[in-house]
């Protein structure tokens, strides 16, 4: 084992450290010794007073020199503090269009990828036995509404009875106080209003019926007529079909899907925002996008707004949804493609600085030292909002500061510097 390096780099750990942390005993040590003003002549003793004042001096300020540092006068601009998420695209609208009936496919199929308008058929079923059940529900709907006039006519012709028996059974009632007439006529007449009130009870039922067949033949035909209608199925909105529409001659049963519709202008851009960012998102902020590809010159920009932020968390993730609608109209945007998402936030000020001004303190928190105005190092903590070519955004710092950007791994708050300046290059 060479033990030559291993003592060069003790030898050279030793003088970092006393050089930084021993600073004042390290220059102390390196001080040239008091002048010796005794020689064996007497009269040397003989020293005026203005040289050993001298001497004196520069002994005890080599030790608190100032260490010499390049530093920068950075001024705080405001910049748009964008809130940056991964997300993807997503139709606006996507619906499978399925069957409301049975039936067999009697149309030919449309291919996937066809462009379709709203309201244009789709699949279409073989109408069967359907159109006859419309027909016996009409002609039902018809025999019940000639049934009313006659159940109509029964209850007037019961009503009338009932009036005549009426009078009779009052006429009889005085006759019977006056001697005139028997008990027996009384209690026939009696009979002759309750026979009377039955018949109009029983001609209103019969009417009642007959306003009842009315309606169910009208439920009847309005089903069937609601049934043809299914026979055809149409496009819910304008877009393109993602999978072919339903073969011709197979079968479809009630539930099962004839096509999927795709509407792709405006797109959809989602993103998932995390709760300690959620305040800096507001509805109609700008928004822009970069789709992933693999073309050095990178993939689509896309333009939009904000149009819907999610009032509940995902239970997993603890994030927000975000959606921003986006203008698509030659459908270059598909349905699925990962995007990098800017959404702009309110301005923040910040300071540009290269990144080799970054250092760390003693606890580890990042930060960068500055010149005080007692010409001493101090360290501030600082956030790091964006990265960029020509350097860094920082937060923290005030608006304006002398940032160390030579020799901040040298000093400790409060050493002495002497600080050259250069100019910020932005």
């Amino acid at each position: 084992m060479r033990l030559l390096p291993i003592i060069s780099a003790i030898a050279v750990s030793v003088l970092i450290y006393g050089f930084v942390f021993e600073r004042e005993r390290f220059m102390a040590t390196l001080a040239p010794a008091p002048v010796d003003t005794h020689v064996e002549d007497e009269a040397s003793d003989e020293v005026p007073a203005a040289q050993e004042a001298t001497a004196d001096t520069v002994a005890a300020a080599q030790p608190n020199a100032p260490v010499g540092v390049v530093a920068v006068r950075s001024v705080a601009r405001n910049i748009d503090s964008a809130v940056i998420l991964r997300g993807r695209t997503e139709a606006d609208r996507q619906v499978e269009v399925r069957a409301e009936t049975d039936g067999r496919i009697i149309s030919d199929p449309l291919r996937k990828g066809s462009f379709v308008e709203a309201g244009e058929p789709l699949c279409k079923l073989d109408p069967a036995t359907r159109a006859d059940t419309l027909a016996e529900a009409k002609a039902r709907l018809d025999e019940s509404r000639t049934r009313v006039p006659e159940a109509e006519a029964r209850l007037a012709e019961a009503q009338s009875s009932l009036e005549e028996a009426l009078i009779n059974n009052n006429a009889a009632s005085k006759l019977s106080e006056g001697g005139y007439a028997s008990e027996t006529r009384v209690a026939a007449t009696r009979a002759a209003v309750s026979a009377a009130k039955a018949a109009v009870q029983s001609a209103k039922a019969g009417l009642e019926a007959s306003q009842t067949g009315i309606r169910s033949a009208a439920a009847a035909m309005a089903a069937a007529e609601n049934e043809i209608t299914r026979l055809e199925i149409l496009a819910p909105f304008k877009g393109l079909l993602e999978t072919d529409t339903a073969e011709l001659g197979s079968l479809l049963q009630s539930g099962s899907v004839c096509a999927t519709v795709l509407q792709l202008d405006p797109i959809i851009l989602v993103g998932f925002v995390p709760e300690t960012q959620v305040d800096r998102v507001a509805l109609g902020a700008d928004a822009g996008a970069e789709l992933v590809s693999h073309n050095p010159s990178g993939g689509k920009r896309l333009h939009g707004k904000v149009t819907f932020i999610s009032r509940s968390a995902d239970p997993q993730t603890r994030t927000f949804r975000v959606e921003i609608e986006v203008p698509n109209p030659d459908l270059s945007v598909r349905d699925g493609q990962t995007a990098e998402i800017l959404i702009s936030s309110d301005g923040t000020d910040a300071h540009l600085l290269p990144q080799s001004a970054l250092t760390l303190n003693d606890e580890g928190t990042l930060g960068v030292r500055i010149v005080t105005a007692e010409n001493t190092a101090d360290f501030v903590p600082v956030t790091l909002m964006r990265d960029t070519v020509n350097g860094v955004w920082l937060t923290g710092l005030p608006t304006e500061a002398d940032v160390i950007i030579i020799g901040q791994e040298y000093v400790i708050s409060g050493v002495p510097v002497k600080a050259s300046y250069r100019e910020v290059t932005q």
